[in-house]
Parts: structure tokens; C-alpha cells; sequence
């Protein structure tokens, strides 16, 4: 008796007729027919009524498929072990990080997982985020540390590390500077400093624009929030960044929550599914991490 012959015998079953089981296996009619018979005479029964147009199982048909079912089930549950284990000793991930990252977190997570499965290989990458998310839809990327505009882009999984309001940053004699609060509209008549389109910040910050019909002057564009915060503070333009941003150069720059700007900017892990043992391991390592990393 062979699994193949409890494959054919199932399909027959389910599809009740040979020629539709045969479609379904991708074998011809006489081949699953023979390995029917074959089967019938291990077994010392006929499992099938041909009789009629449509097949019927037989008393011993039905008593027969249940088992079949069962056994075909463990075999795929061997297989799936065995994929996860050789998954996790020889597998590949590549992780994708916005340009800019300096959220010691992720490489926090890294090391765990490669101390744990040293076998797998890990590439590691920097782009825009929107370039990250198209890579992990396509599958070319596994995993994504990007920033967003929305919780969740559309057809991913997503985990929310970071979510804040955006802020302008300015020397501490600019006239912004000396201002309790700072509108979206009083930024226009200002030179801005700020991430390049594509990115989860700028995303914000034009959605927010076009919304109250608003045109920003874009004067200097980075990627990094370091050369945003220094071009800002040798009083190039107003810097737009993230509240924890301009956190790290409060010596330098006075920031003003930009107050009707509500949506915030998002800092994430993105994902398509986590099917891969490898992924679902570092996803794990991941949360482990981040939660440490930042309280």
C-alpha cells in the first residue's frame, strides 16, 4: 500500500468520477485506475461501486476513508515538521530598515535570532519605506522597519513601534522658537528642511498640506533625522521630525508640536504572512526586542 494509492482512492472519492480525479492528481484516467485496482487487491475488497455513471464508495470504501484521510494528514504533518526544522537550520531572510534607522531594537533582535539559528543567512538592506513595502509585497523582503502614515498598509501584516505627532524644529532665536503653539500654515512662509516623498514623515506632512490646500517651500531634503536636525540648526529652514526626533537635539533646536496636524507618523515592522518558520522565529525575537528596547 502507498500514499499515492490513498491519494487517488481520496479524490476518486471526492470528486466521484476517475476522469476529474485524474485532472486533480495530474496523472492519466488509466493510471489512477490501476493504482485503484492495485490498492483493491492489497486490500481484498472493492472500494468502489462502478456501476453508475457517478462512483460510490462501497461498504468497504467507506469504511476505508476516514483511515486514508488520516494517513494522508500525518504524512503532510511529517513534511511540514521536517520543511520547519530545515527552514530554521539552513533558511534565508532578508530584512529591509528605513534609511536613517537608529533603533538599536532591531539589531538587537537580529543578534537573538542568529545566536539562536546561526544557519540561517540574513540580508540586511536600507531604503524608503515605500520601496521596503513594495519590496515585502513582492516577496523580495521578508520583513520592514519602515515609516508609515496608516497602522496597517494595505494586503500586510504590520506592529506599531512608534507612533507621534509631527514637530517643527528651529533655533532657539527663530521666530517659530518664541511661539507657545505653531499651525500647519504659520510652517508656509518658511523654508522647509525634511524627508524625502516616500517616506512615512513626509507622507504625513504633505497628506496634512494637501488637505488644507497648502504649498510648503521644500528647501532641503534628507534622509537622515541627524542632517534634517543640523541643516535646521545652522538656520537653513524648519526642520520636520517626529517628537522623539527632535528629542535628541533639543540642544540645538526648539521644537512646537505642529498642532492641526493630527495623523501621526508610525514606525513599524511590516510583513506578508509569516508561513516561514525562519520569519515567524524573528518576529518573535522582534516584539522580544522592541519591547526591551523601548519600555
Amino acid at each position: 500500500m502507498e500514499l499515492r494509492q490513498l491519494e487517488y482512492f481520496v479524490a476518486v472519492t471526492e470528486e466521484r468520477n476517475f476522469t476529474r480525479a485524474a485532472e486533480r492528481v495530474h496523472i492519466s484516467q488509466s493510471g489512477v485506475s490501476a493504482q485503484i485496482r492495485q490498492l483493491e487487491r492489497e486490500l481484498g475488497a472493492e472500494l468502489f461501486d462502478r456501476s453508475a455513471r457517478t462512483v460510490t464508495l462501497t461498504v468497504a470504501g467507506k469504511a476505508a476513508l476516514q483511515h486514508a484521510r488520516d494517513v494522508l494528514a500525518a504524512a503532510g504533518a511529517v513534511g511540514q515538521a521536517v520543511s520547519e526544522v530545515t527552514d530554521l537550520i539552513r533558511g534565508r531572510l532578508t530584512v529591509g530598515m528605513v534609511i536613517g534607522c537608529t533603533l538599536t531594537p532591531l539589531f538587537d533582535a537580529l543578534a537573538a535570532f542568529h545566536e539562536a539559528h546561526p544557519g540561517v543567512e540574513i540580508s540586511l538592506l536600507e531604503d524608503r519605506s515605500d520601496r521596503l513595502v513594495e519590496g515585502v509585497r513582492t516577496g523580495a523582503i521578508d520583513l520592514a522597519l519602515v515609516g508609515a502614515a496608516t497602522a496597517t498598509p494595505d494586503g500586510l501584516d504590520a506592529l506599531t513601534i512608534i507612533s507621534e505627532r509631527l514637530v517643527a524644529a528651529v533655533p532657539a532665536g527663530h521666530v517659530l522658537a518664541k511661539r507657545r503653539r505653531v499651525a500647519l500654515r504659520d510652517l508656509m512662509a518658511h523654508p522647509i528642511v525634511c524627508m524625502p516623498p516616500g517616506t512615512g514623515l513626509r507622507t504625513v506632512f504633505d497628506q496634512a498640506c494637501a488637505a488644507q490646500a497648502l504649498q510648503p517651500t521644500i528647501a532641503l531634503e534628507a534622509s537622515a533625522a541627524e542632517a534634517i536636525a543640523d541643516l535646521a540648526a545652522r538656520g537653513l529652514g524648519v526642520a520636520i521630525l517626529s517628537d522623539s526626533m527632535a528629542a535628541s537635539y533639543r540642544d540645538r533646536l526648539t521644537a512646537r508640536t505642529i498642532d492641526d496636524v493630527e495623523t501621526p507618523a508610525l514606525l513599524a515592522l511590516v510583513w506578508k504572512s509569516a508561513h516561514n518558520p525562519a520569519l515567524r522565529e524573528l518576529l518573535t525575537h522582534s516584539r522580544q526586542a522592541f519591547r526591551r528596547g523601548l519600555g
